[in-house]
Formats: C-alpha cells, structure tokens, sequence
C-alpha cells in the first residue's frame, strides 16, 4: 500500500508539472510575425521533446501503480475459517436426507398407543364401559370409520384421502432445500467444468422439487387402522381408555371426548378459570 501511495503522489505531481510546462509554452495570440514564429520554432522543438518524456514516465508510472494492484488483488486469500465453512458443510449434507424422508412419511401414518381416562359409572356424573364406548363408536362413524373387528379390543378402519395441501406443503419444502443446496454447490465448485455443459447452474436441482408433490399424490389414498381397549377399575370411578392409531386422530379425539391422559394433570387456562 505504501507504494501505491507513492506512486499516485508522484502522478499527482507529474500531471501538475505537465499543465504548468504547456501553460508557459502556449504561444500568444496577439503575435503574428515571421521573425516571432522563427525564433519559437526551436523552444516548440524543446517543448515537444519534454512532453515526449513527461508522457513516457507516466505510462510507466500507472504501469506500475496497475502490476501493484494486481500483486495485492493476487495475495488477497478469504478470511473465514475453513473449518468452520468444511463443518458447516459437513453437517449440512448430514441433515439434507431429511427431506426424502420428510416425503416418504408422508404417505404413512405416524402409529402411537396411549392411554386415557375418564370418570367411571360410581364417579359423579360419570359413564360406564357401554356409554362410553358408544360415545367412541359414534365418534369413529363420524370420521368415516368402520368397525372392522368387535371383542375386547375393537379395530376400526378408515380412509385417509390425499390432500392438496399436503402436496403443496412437500414442493415447497423440498423447493427450499433444493435451493440451499444449489447455494452451497455453487459457492464449493465455482471452477468446475463438465465435459460437454461447461460451468453448471446448479439452481436448476430446484425444478426437481415438484416431483416430490407428484410422488405423494401418486401414493394414493391410504387406510387406517385405528385400535381402542376399554377397561374400568376396581371401584368403577375411572375408565381406562388405551388406543392405538394416527397420531393426529388420537390428538383429534381426546379433545372431543374431553378425556385426561394417563399420569397427565390438566391443568385449566385462564379462560377456563374465568368461565
């Protein structure tokens, strides 16, 4: 940096030279005689001379100054750490499988088993096994469900069918991290050349999104089976519900039925509270 502040100094300097020697050689118009022009034709010799010079030192002055800022351009390196960015990196690819399977379970359902409780037949304003029992059965009907197998465990069995948005949420999820991953090819390979393609657009992985929408619309409706046991204790105060299904229908239900799950304390919302 130091010599290229010298250098423009000396630029500076050289052009300040240069606009003083042709003020003082500009001839004056207010002379128009011969004897006049042969005496200034051997100082405009000189001048021209001078001018010759004075240029041939600046074109090597900004030369220089231009090799300068090459040299400094070619010795700049980035100033991240490379560790850093290699574990980032690292951990990146790591975690991109998730999308695939983000899409593969979308088209089955998330199977839990939980248990719930309710107030018994001796409990006040409670329900015995029948009641309550109907109350699921009704429930089930309602959300197109039917009974496939009735004894101690009940089975019933429901059709799921594709949704739209589901399809719309997996292309944009997997639009997402098309993108991030073509950022990250992008910025690792910025040199690379394929044979017959040259330097690749690597954004273009992003019009492989859609297909994810196509392979879950593909898959079709699905059907559920949903498994519930009732059971009551000793004293009939509390009946034991335990059931076996989709996640998201077991969360739906529990609400509709208003049941507690098993070793849960409910706890009431202010609303509640105020009500």
């Amino acid at each position: 940096m130091t010599k290229v502040t010298a250098i423009a100094s000396a630029l500076m300097v050289l052009f300040s030279t240069t606009s003083t020697s042709s003020a003082f050689t500009t001839p004056s118009p207010s002379f128009h005689s011969k004897t006049t022009q042969r005496s200034t034709h051997q100082p405009l010799s000189l001048n021209m001379m001078v001018d010759m010079d004075i240029l041939s030192t600046s074109s090597t002055l900004i030369s220089d100054a231009t090799a300068v800022v090459a040299d400094v351009a070619t010795k700049m390196e980035p100033t991240y750490s490379k560790a850093s960015y290699y574990t980032t990196l690292g951990l990146y690819v790591m975690s991109f499988p998730g999308i695939w399977s983000q899409i593969k379970r979308s088209t089955s359902a998330k199977i839990k088993r939980k248990t719930y409780l309710s107030d018994g037949e001796t409990a006040d304003n409670g329900k015995d096994l029948r009641q309550q029992a109907g109350e699921i059965m009704a429930y089930m009907k309602a959300n197109n469900y039917e009974v496939v197998e009735a004894g101690e465990v009940i089975t019933f069995r429901g059709l799921v069918q594709r949704s739209k948005s589901q399809a719309f949420f997996l292309v944009f999820c997997t639009l997402l991290g098309m993108a991030s991953l073509a950022l990250v090819l992008q910025i690792q390979f910025q040199d690379l050349v394929l044979p017959g393609i040259g330097h690749p657009n690597w954004f273009y992985l992003c019009l492989l999104s859609p297909y994810a929408g196509i392979y879950y619309w593909n898959s079709g409706d699905r059907e559920d089976d949903f498994k519930v046991k009732l059971a009551s204790n000793d004293d009939d105060t509390e009946n034991e519900i335990t059931i076996e299904g989709n996640d998201e229908e077991i969360e739906r239900m529990w609400r509709t039925l208003e049941l507690r799950e098993k070793g849960m304390v409910k706890v009431e919302g202010l609303l509640e509270q105020g009500s």
